[in-house]
């Protein structure tokens, strides 16, 4: 009976462990999903985070280089003015100058207007060599009277 008794004890015993450790393994298996899944939702929240700030920082870019665009306008303006009173000797040169200027600022009005936000991998080479031919075209409003003359 003592027999009985030690080897009743001992299936229960080794049962009780077995299902104990059956629990816990299901339930390092349950914590272990619910981290991978709060770490998916936290990339997908970056992710949206991220996709927000480059949407408005292209949108800012936008701004700043419309109303840079729009002082270039404004500045060509009166250079057409000051042409006019330069001695004609010097106005076809001066306006030859000019039209090319002018030309480059619509074409980057253009580049402006023709880039999509859907492209954003194209993002920061666009915005590279816009601000390169912003620089550019800035240099050579400054200089436009001091080379001519």
């Amino acid at each position: 009976m003592n027999k009985t008794i030690l080897t009743l004890a001992v299936t229960v015993f080794m049962a009780g462990t077995m299902l104990t450790g059956c629990r816990s393994s299901e339930k390092k298996v349950k914590n272990a999903q619910d981290k991978v899944q709060n770490a998916q939702d936290k990339v997908v929240e970056a992710q949206q985070a991220l996709n927000q700030a480059i949407k408005d920082s292209i949108r800012q870019f936008r701004k700043e280089s419309e109303e840079r665009i729009s002082a270039n306008e404004k500045s060509i303006a009166e250079f057409k003015v000051r042409i006019g009173n330069e001695k004609k000797e010097n106005r076809a040169r001066y306006e030859k100058k000019l039209a090319e200027l002018e030309q480059q600022n619509r074409d980057m009005r253009k580049n402006l207007e023709e880039f999509r936000e859907d492209r954003k991998e194209n993002w920061d080479s666009f915005r590279l060599k816009f601000k390169h031919d912003m620089s550019e075209f800035g240099k050579a409003m400054k200089d436009f009277w001091t080379k001519n003359n």
